[in-house]
């Protein structure tokens, strides 16, 4: 194979670089000396460093004596002959100091506000968890969560891991399919749900979505623990279902602890295979409760009065380590929504912010590219002057998003954290620490201290050279990792570490590193194109096209082309109208020219498609396979059900 093919060309040029203004810097939780002292301490001794930070940061039952095992590696252990519970860490050891703060705050989509301090929170959550024991709930047992995104979805969380059950949630997104193989799959004993939940002005039937996974199988499942959410009328089988509010508030609200080794599972969290078949990714308690707790210190600079406004899903891990655990172990209190940001009008999530006083906030580039979509007048109608850390997840952004974050939203004054990490990786890797490291639009910038990263090619040997991309491994292990895929180790052994020979963890995307050792996300592994002989990392076109004034979102797949052996097809989403015949043909000349000039010309699409949306599932994931299949003019067999609008692929496969 030539060089070319080993490498991944990074053709993406960004040199604006931002600076952690002075006054953040002042009272900044970690300073560029601080930092350092933290990487040496790190790179001086990496067990040790990780099992400082255990002592300090997590309240253990029985102190570990064994930091790290890798006997039996990759099958890594930390802390195993500690017992320590996630619960009691996120809400019994703030009793005494903060009993009174709030813990949560949470809005509905039609404006109702509930709002929980510490010692409520406890009381309710303790409550759940004697209610799970009557329903013969025990500790291993496996608990399915299929709920909308309200505060009792944190508390059965909490319910779960204070009695030593293991949570996994299902995407209150996902079809009555995808519900029942998630519940086969991990043997679940209860499901608890709702009758429903509020989106886009629409009530989201989940009750009638567990009818039908439960009718069909799911065998193993003994009661359905029901929240009233909607109050609209649901399928209720007596002996089975059971009323949350007919069993929650009768129960006691104390509740001990049960005490877990560090490396009992605290969850599950499937996600999506390349086989088809999702995998069980398995969390334990120990090393992943740490791994949330110290980057949520770090990367988000938290301090006793924030208001943290992570706006991802329980359903996904953001929610797992940045809704449920990393903050509420840190004492800090969490803002919760239910619905769609443009629920009434495109402000709404300006106007939470606003009158909940959010301080950090967190969300998605799809949600930043959707908001700039709509325009800068939103956000300025409203008093966001509270803000003071601003963060992005879940993929790689642009640069034009990154911009209009920065100068719209943060009025070029806040730092901006744009943090990679993995369901399998538990916690944020690589990000800015913000009163620190300085930013660069589309860079996550360093990995955190602890982790060990680098850049290698196919056969497994580092890149030194800068800017030339390959693939992204973690070189060391680390305490929140994942331990295992549910039931297959094989199968995990294989999928992350198997490539070069258990050797490095592959996160499966692509990267690149600069002169001065930033990270640049360059798309998954299976996203890079093969034009020419030269492979490029599909994120940096769709970067180049979105800097056009004229874009809003593009999304980029390949092509087979009999010369080439890829061409660049270009799904576009326009700021205004969807251009049409003469108008589109003008457009896509000009948007060719464009990636041309910022790129070069190996970059330029061959086919560019105008759409009026991108076919993202209800979370706001780009369905990138579907693309693929569009792009190849092939027949749709994909399962379409789970996208926010499936009248969309009509329009994208030029039919409409």
């Amino acid at each position: 194979m030539s060089d070319k093919q080993q490498t991944i060309q990074s053709v993406l040029s960004e040199k604006r670089v931002f600076a952690p203004s002075e006054q953040f810097v002042r009272s900044a939780r970690l300073n560029a000396d601080k930092l350092a002292a933290l990487h040496a301490a790190a790179a001086k001794d990496h067990v040790g460093f990780w099992t400082d930070l255990a002592r300090k940061e997590i309240s253990w039952q029985t102190p570990f004596t064994k930091t790290l095992d890798d006997s039996q590696a990759p099958n890594y252990t930390w802390f195993a002959d500690g017992k320590l519970n996630a619960s009691a860490n996120c809400l019994d050891r703030h009793l005494a100091t903060r009993g009174n703060k709030l813990a949560i705050r949470f809005e509905g989509e039609k404006g109702d506000v509930q709002l929980y301090t510490y010692q409520q929170l406890h009381a309710e959550v303790c409550k759940l968890a004697n209610a799970l024991k009557s329903l013969g709930i025990t500790k291993g047992d496996r608990v399915v969560i299929y709920m909308p995104m309200v505060a009792e979805a944190v508390m059965a969380m909490q319910a779960c891991a204070r009695i030593g059950a293991v949570h996994s949630i299902v995407f209150g997104g996902f079809s009555a399919g995808s519900l029942r193989d998630r519940i086969d799959d991990a043997g679940a004993k209860l499901l608890i749900t709702a009758d429903g939940g509020h989106r886009a002005g629409n009530i989201v039937d989940l009750k009638k979505a567990v009818d039908e996974a439960l009718s069909e199988g799911c065998k193993s499942i003994g009661n359905v623990l029901v929240l009233r959410r909607t109050g609209h009328k649901v399928g209720f089988q007596e002996g089975r279902d059971i009323w949350w509010h007919d069993l929650v508030p009768k129960q006691s609200d104390r509740c001990e602890p049960e005490w877990v080794d560090a490396e009992h599972p605290l969850f599950l969290l499937y996600t999506s295979g390349s086989t088809g078949k999702p995998k069980g990714i398995q969390h334990c308690t120990g090393g992943y409760l740490l791994g949330a707790t110290v980057s949520s210190q770090w990367v988000f600079d938290l301090r006793e009065d924030d208001v943290f406004w992570c706006t991802a899903d329980i359903g996904w891990i953001t929610g797992h380590s940045y809704v449920c655990y990393g903050p509420l172990a840190n004492g800090a209190t969490i803002m919760m929504y239910e619905g769609a940001p443009t629920v009434p009008d495109a402000g709404r999530f300006w106007k939470i912010a606003q009158e909940h006083g959010v301080t950090i906030f967190y969300t998605a580039p799809t949600a930043i590219r959707a908001l700039m979509k709509l325009g800068d007048d939103w956000p300025k109608k409203y008093d966001l002057s509270k803000l003071r850390l601003l963060g992005s997840v879940g993929e790689p952004i642009n640069p034009e998003a990154w911009m209009w974050y920065h100068t719209v939203i943060g009025q070029e004054k806040l730092p901006i954290v744009d943090t990679w990490w993995q369901t399998e990786t538990g916690a944020i890797m690589i990000s800015p620490i913000p009163g620190a490291v300085p930013t660069k639009p589309g860079s996550c910038t360093k990995p955190l201290p602890g982790i060990a990263v680098e850049v290698v090619d196919e056969s497994g040997e580092i890149i030194k050279d800068n800017d030339v991309g390959g693939y992204l491994v973690v070189t060391k292990p680390w305490p929140s990792m994942l331990r295992t895929i549910w039931g297959d180790n094989d199968r995990y052994i294989k999928t992350y570490w198997g490539q070069f020979g258990n050797k490095y963890y592959v996160a499966g995307d692509s990267t690149h590193r600069d002169a001065d050792g930033y990270y640049w996300i360059m798309g998954r592994i299976d996203d890079v194109l093969n034009v020419s002989g030269h492979r490029l990392g599909t994120m940096e076109i769709e970067s180049a096209l979105v800097s056009h004034p004229a874009v809003a979102e593009a999304a980029v797949v390949g092509r087979p082309h009999e010369v080439k052996g890829e061409s660049v097809f270009a799904f576009v989403i326009c700021r205004g109208e969807r251009p049409i015949g003469a108008e589109a043909e003008k457009l896509a000349k000009e948007l060719r020219d464009h990636v041309g000039r910022e790129i070069g010309a190996l970059a330029k699409p061959d086919d560019i498609r105008f759409a009026e949306n991108l076919p993202k599932t209800r979370s706001g994931k780009i369905m990138r396979r579907l693309l693929r299949s569009i792009a190849k003019g092939e027949a749709i067999t994909q399962d379409v059900s789970t996208l926010e609008n499936p009248a969309i692929v009509a329009q994208l496969a030029g039919k409409a």
